[in-house]
Protein backbone atom coordinates (compact mmCIF):
# COMPACT_ATOMS: atom_id res chain seq x y z
CA UNK A 1 0.00 0.00 0.00
CA UNK A 2 1.28 3.45 -0.96
CA UNK A 3 0.04 6.49 0.93
CA UNK A 4 -0.58 9.89 -0.60
CA UNK A 5 2.08 12.20 0.80
CA UNK A 6 0.03 15.19 -0.29
CA UNK A 7 -2.73 14.10 2.05
CA UNK A 8 -0.74 14.28 5.27
CA UNK A 9 0.06 17.22 7.51
CA UNK A 10 2.54 17.47 10.35
CA UNK A 11 1.32 18.76 13.70
CA UNK A 12 2.63 18.80 17.27
CA UNK A 13 0.78 17.70 20.38
CA UNK A 14 0.78 19.22 23.85
CA UNK A 15 0.02 15.82 25.39
CA UNK A 16 0.64 12.31 24.10
CA UNK A 17 -1.93 10.61 26.29
CA UNK A 18 -5.65 11.31 26.38
CA UNK A 19 -7.32 10.47 29.68
CA UNK A 20 -10.63 8.72 29.14
CA UNK A 21 -13.69 9.65 31.16
CA UNK A 22 -14.12 6.06 32.29
CA UNK A 23 -11.89 3.02 32.33
CA UNK A 24 -13.07 0.34 29.88
CA UNK A 25 -10.87 -1.24 31.38
CA UNK A 26 -8.05 1.03 30.25
CA UNK A 27 -7.95 4.69 31.14
CA UNK A 28 -5.70 6.20 28.49
CA UNK A 29 -5.65 6.57 24.70
CA UNK A 30 -2.62 7.30 22.53
CA UNK A 31 -3.00 8.17 18.85
CA UNK A 32 0.07 9.00 16.80
CA UNK A 33 -2.13 9.89 13.83
CA UNK A 34 -5.39 11.78 13.38
CA UNK A 35 -7.27 10.48 10.37
CA UNK A 36 -6.75 7.20 8.58
CA UNK A 37 -5.93 5.84 5.15
CA UNK A 38 -7.72 2.50 5.50
CA UNK A 39 -10.90 3.95 4.00
CA UNK A 40 -13.34 1.93 6.13
CA UNK A 41 -16.89 2.89 5.21
CA UNK A 42 -18.19 2.24 8.73
CA UNK A 43 -15.46 3.95 10.79
CA UNK A 44 -16.91 5.30 14.04
CA UNK A 45 -14.10 7.88 14.33
CA UNK A 46 -14.92 9.91 11.20
CA UNK A 47 -16.57 12.57 13.36
CA UNK A 48 -13.30 13.16 15.24
CA UNK A 49 -11.92 15.34 12.43
CA UNK A 50 -14.60 17.96 12.97
CA UNK A 51 -12.78 19.78 15.76
CA UNK A 52 -9.75 20.10 13.46
CA UNK A 53 -11.90 21.84 10.89
CA UNK A 54 -11.34 19.00 8.44
CA UNK A 55 -14.10 16.91 6.88
CA UNK A 56 -11.92 14.48 4.92
CA UNK A 57 -10.99 11.67 7.34
CA UNK A 58 -8.50 10.31 4.80
CA UNK A 59 -6.38 13.40 5.40
CA UNK A 60 -3.95 12.33 8.10
CA UNK A 61 -2.32 14.55 10.70
CA UNK A 62 0.97 13.21 12.05
CA UNK A 63 2.01 14.14 15.58
CA UNK A 64 5.72 14.65 15.03
CA UNK A 65 6.68 15.17 18.68
CA UNK A 66 4.59 12.39 20.21
CA UNK A 67 7.50 10.13 21.17
CA UNK A 68 9.26 12.84 23.14
CA UNK A 69 5.99 13.91 24.73
CA UNK A 70 5.16 10.34 25.72
CA UNK A 71 8.59 9.89 27.30
CA UNK A 72 8.02 12.98 29.44
CA UNK A 73 4.58 11.84 30.59
CA UNK A 74 5.59 8.27 31.41
CA UNK A 75 8.66 9.58 33.23
CA UNK A 76 6.65 11.56 35.74
CA UNK A 77 6.67 10.25 39.33
CA UNK A 78 2.86 10.32 39.25
CA UNK A 79 2.63 7.83 36.36
CA UNK A 80 1.15 4.58 37.67
CA UNK A 81 1.89 2.37 34.65
CA UNK A 82 -1.74 2.13 33.67
CA UNK A 83 -2.80 0.41 30.45
CA UNK A 84 -2.59 2.57 27.33
CA UNK A 85 -4.85 1.88 24.37
CA UNK A 86 -2.79 2.64 21.26
CA UNK A 87 -4.86 3.68 18.28
CA UNK A 88 -8.30 4.08 19.82
CA UNK A 89 -9.23 6.63 17.15
CA UNK A 90 -6.96 5.78 14.20
CA UNK A 91 -4.85 2.77 13.22
CA UNK A 92 -1.21 3.14 14.25
CA UNK A 93 -0.16 0.76 11.48
CA UNK A 94 -1.87 2.43 8.54
CA UNK A 95 0.18 2.62 5.34
CA UNK A 96 2.21 5.77 6.06
CA UNK A 97 3.67 4.13 9.16
CA UNK A 98 5.71 1.98 6.75
CA UNK A 99 7.91 4.99 6.02
CA UNK A 100 7.44 7.14 9.13
CA UNK A 101 8.33 4.37 11.63
CA UNK A 102 6.88 6.09 14.70
CA UNK A 103 5.53 2.97 16.40
CA UNK A 104 8.96 1.36 17.03
CA UNK A 105 9.95 4.46 19.01
CA UNK A 106 6.65 4.38 20.90
CA UNK A 107 7.25 0.74 21.81
CA UNK A 108 10.81 1.45 22.95
CA UNK A 109 9.41 4.17 25.20
CA UNK A 110 6.84 1.78 26.67
CA UNK A 111 9.60 -0.76 27.31
CA UNK A 112 11.71 1.90 28.99
CA UNK A 113 8.88 2.79 31.36
CA UNK A 114 7.46 -0.75 31.70
CA UNK A 115 4.02 0.43 30.62
CA UNK A 116 1.27 -2.01 29.49
CA UNK A 117 -0.53 -1.48 26.20
CA UNK A 118 -3.37 -2.57 23.96
CA UNK A 119 -2.70 -2.46 20.23
CA UNK A 120 -5.48 -3.05 17.72
CA UNK A 121 -4.87 -2.92 13.98
CA UNK A 122 -6.20 -3.93 10.58
CA UNK A 123 -2.70 -4.18 9.16
CA UNK A 124 -0.09 -6.92 9.21
CA UNK A 125 2.57 -4.18 9.18
CA UNK A 126 2.62 -4.70 12.95
CA UNK A 127 4.77 -7.79 12.31
CA UNK A 128 7.63 -5.42 11.54
CA UNK A 129 7.71 -4.59 15.26
CA UNK A 130 7.34 -8.20 16.41
CA UNK A 131 10.53 -8.25 18.49
CA UNK A 132 9.73 -5.02 20.32
CA UNK A 133 6.18 -6.13 21.13
CA UNK A 134 7.45 -9.52 22.28
CA UNK A 135 9.99 -7.77 24.54
CA UNK A 136 7.30 -5.52 26.04
CA UNK A 137 5.06 -8.55 26.61
CA UNK A 138 7.80 -10.15 28.70
CA UNK A 139 7.84 -7.09 30.95
CA UNK A 140 4.17 -6.26 31.30
CA UNK A 141 0.69 -6.81 29.87
CA UNK A 142 0.31 -6.42 26.11
CA UNK A 143 -2.77 -7.11 24.04
CA UNK A 144 -2.53 -7.46 20.26
CA UNK A 145 -5.89 -7.55 18.52
CA UNK A 146 -7.12 -7.29 14.97
CA UNK A 147 -10.48 -6.12 13.77
CA UNK A 148 -11.69 -8.55 11.11
CA UNK A 149 -15.16 -8.23 9.62
CA UNK A 150 -15.34 -10.73 6.77
CA UNK A 151 -13.46 -13.53 5.04
CA UNK A 152 -14.99 -12.54 1.69
CA UNK A 153 -12.25 -10.56 -0.06
CA UNK A 154 -14.66 -8.97 -2.52
CA UNK A 155 -16.64 -7.52 0.37
CA UNK A 156 -13.52 -6.61 2.34
CA UNK A 157 -12.09 -4.62 -0.57
CA UNK A 158 -15.26 -2.56 -0.71
CA UNK A 159 -15.87 -1.85 2.97
CA UNK A 160 -12.21 -1.38 4.05
CA UNK A 161 -10.26 -1.01 0.79
CA UNK A 162 -6.81 -0.14 2.14
CA UNK A 163 -6.59 -2.60 5.02
CA UNK A 164 -4.64 -5.87 4.93
CA UNK A 165 -6.33 -9.03 3.68
CA UNK A 166 -8.34 -10.77 6.38
CA UNK A 167 -6.27 -13.94 5.94
CA UNK A 168 -3.06 -11.94 6.48
CA UNK A 169 -4.47 -10.48 9.68
CA UNK A 170 -5.20 -13.95 11.03
CA UNK A 171 -1.65 -15.03 10.11
CA UNK A 172 -0.42 -12.03 12.07
CA UNK A 173 -2.45 -13.00 15.13
CA UNK A 174 -1.13 -16.54 14.91
CA UNK A 175 2.45 -15.23 14.94
CA UNK A 176 1.87 -13.00 17.95
CA UNK A 177 0.30 -15.93 19.79
CA UNK A 178 3.87 -17.24 20.03
CA UNK A 179 4.74 -14.28 22.28
CA UNK A 180 3.60 -13.58 25.82
CA UNK A 181 0.95 -11.14 24.57
CA UNK A 182 -2.80 -11.60 24.89
CA UNK A 183 -4.28 -12.09 21.40
CA UNK A 184 -7.78 -11.17 20.31
CA UNK A 185 -10.16 -11.11 17.38
CA UNK A 186 -12.45 -8.09 17.25
CA UNK A 187 -15.26 -9.30 14.99
CA UNK A 188 -16.71 -5.85 14.57
CA UNK A 189 -18.64 -4.30 13.19
CA UNK A 190 -20.92 -7.09 12.12
CA UNK A 191 -22.79 -5.37 9.29
CA UNK A 192 -26.43 -6.46 8.90
CA UNK A 193 -27.25 -8.11 5.56
CA UNK A 194 -23.60 -7.89 4.50
CA UNK A 195 -21.30 -9.69 6.95
CA UNK A 196 -23.84 -11.22 9.36
CA UNK A 197 -24.37 -14.57 7.63
CA UNK A 198 -23.87 -17.82 9.51
CA UNK A 199 -21.22 -18.90 7.00
CA UNK A 200 -19.17 -15.69 7.34
CA UNK A 201 -19.21 -15.67 11.13
CA UNK A 202 -18.41 -19.38 11.23
CA UNK A 203 -15.45 -18.76 8.92
CA UNK A 204 -14.21 -16.05 11.29
CA UNK A 205 -14.56 -18.44 14.23
CA UNK A 206 -12.71 -21.18 12.36
CA UNK A 207 -9.79 -18.87 11.59
CA UNK A 208 -9.79 -17.56 15.16
CA UNK A 209 -9.57 -21.13 16.43
CA UNK A 210 -6.66 -21.90 14.08
CA UNK A 211 -4.90 -18.77 15.30
CA UNK A 212 -5.48 -19.83 18.91
CA UNK A 213 -6.69 -16.40 19.99
CA UNK A 214 -7.40 -15.76 23.66
CA UNK A 215 -10.79 -14.23 22.93
CA UNK A 216 -13.27 -13.13 20.26
CA UNK A 217 -15.11 -9.86 20.79
CA UNK A 218 -18.13 -9.33 18.49
CA UNK A 219 -20.07 -6.13 17.97
CA UNK A 220 -22.88 -4.98 15.67
CA UNK A 221 -22.51 -1.90 13.47
CA UNK A 222 -23.41 1.41 15.12
CA UNK A 223 -23.98 4.55 13.08
CA UNK A 224 -23.84 8.15 14.24
CA UNK A 225 -23.09 11.58 12.84
CA UNK A 226 -20.77 11.75 9.84
CA UNK A 227 -20.30 7.98 9.91
CA UNK A 228 -23.98 7.41 9.18
CA UNK A 229 -23.87 9.54 6.03
CA UNK A 230 -20.60 8.01 4.83
CA UNK A 231 -21.92 4.49 5.32
CA UNK A 232 -25.29 5.01 3.64
CA UNK A 233 -23.70 6.87 0.70
CA UNK A 234 -21.44 3.85 0.27
CA UNK A 235 -24.31 1.34 0.50
CA UNK A 236 -26.36 3.27 -2.04
CA UNK A 237 -23.47 3.08 -4.48
CA UNK A 238 -22.05 -0.40 -3.80
CA UNK A 239 -25.05 -2.37 -2.48
CA UNK A 240 -28.18 -0.50 -3.59
CA UNK A 241 -30.34 -3.60 -3.09
CA UNK A 242 -29.57 -3.47 0.67
CA UNK A 243 -30.13 0.25 1.12
CA UNK A 244 -33.83 0.24 2.06
CA UNK A 245 -33.50 -2.70 4.47
CA UNK A 246 -30.58 -1.06 6.26
CA UNK A 247 -32.37 2.28 6.43
CA UNK A 248 -35.34 0.54 8.00
CA UNK A 249 -33.13 -1.29 10.50
CA UNK A 250 -31.12 1.81 11.43
CA UNK A 251 -33.81 4.32 12.28
CA UNK A 252 -31.55 5.22 15.19
CA UNK A 253 -27.84 4.81 15.86
CA UNK A 254 -28.07 1.10 16.56
CA UNK A 255 -29.87 -1.82 14.97
CA UNK A 256 -33.10 -2.70 16.73
CA UNK A 257 -33.02 -5.04 19.71
CA UNK A 258 -34.86 -7.92 18.01
CA UNK A 259 -32.24 -8.08 15.24
CA UNK A 260 -29.35 -8.12 17.71
CA UNK A 261 -30.98 -10.73 19.93
CA UNK A 262 -31.52 -13.04 16.97
CA UNK A 263 -27.98 -12.51 15.68
CA UNK A 264 -26.33 -13.29 19.00
CA UNK A 265 -28.67 -16.04 20.15
CA UNK A 266 -28.88 -17.93 16.87
CA UNK A 267 -25.49 -17.30 15.25
CA UNK A 268 -22.74 -15.57 17.21
CA UNK A 269 -22.99 -17.20 20.62
CA UNK A 270 -23.62 -20.77 19.37
CA UNK A 271 -20.67 -20.52 16.98
CA UNK A 272 -18.39 -19.00 19.59
CA UNK A 273 -19.25 -21.87 21.93
CA UNK A 274 -18.86 -24.45 19.15
CA UNK A 275 -15.29 -23.35 18.51
CA UNK A 276 -14.44 -22.76 22.16
CA UNK A 277 -13.79 -19.03 21.84
CA UNK A 278 -13.90 -16.93 24.99
CA UNK A 279 -15.66 -13.57 24.84
CA UNK A 280 -13.62 -12.13 27.72
CA UNK A 281 -10.57 -9.99 27.06
CA UNK A 282 -10.53 -9.09 30.74
CA UNK A 283 -9.43 -12.52 32.00
CA UNK A 284 -5.94 -12.60 30.37
CA UNK A 285 -5.48 -8.97 31.36
CA UNK A 286 -6.23 -9.64 35.03
CA UNK A 287 -3.98 -12.68 35.09
CA UNK A 288 -1.01 -10.81 33.64
CA UNK A 289 -1.47 -7.63 35.65
CA UNK A 290 -1.85 -9.66 38.84
CA UNK A 291 1.47 -11.40 38.19
CA UNK A 292 3.20 -8.11 37.62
Amino acid sequence: MVFNKKNIEEITCSTALNKLKRKIPYGWDLNIYRGCGHGCKYCYAIYSHEYLGEKDFSKVFVKTNIVEQLDKELGKPTWKREIINIGGVTDSYQSMETDLKIMPEILKTLIKHKTPAIISTKSDLILRDYDLIAELAEITYVNVASTITTMNENVRKKIEPNSSKSSDRFKMLKEFRKTNASIGLHAMPIIPYLTDSYSNIEHLCQEAKKSNVHYMLPGVLYLRGATRKTFFDFVQQAYPEKYDKLKELYKKGGADKSYKNKLYNEIVNPLREKYGLSNSYIKPMKEKMHKK
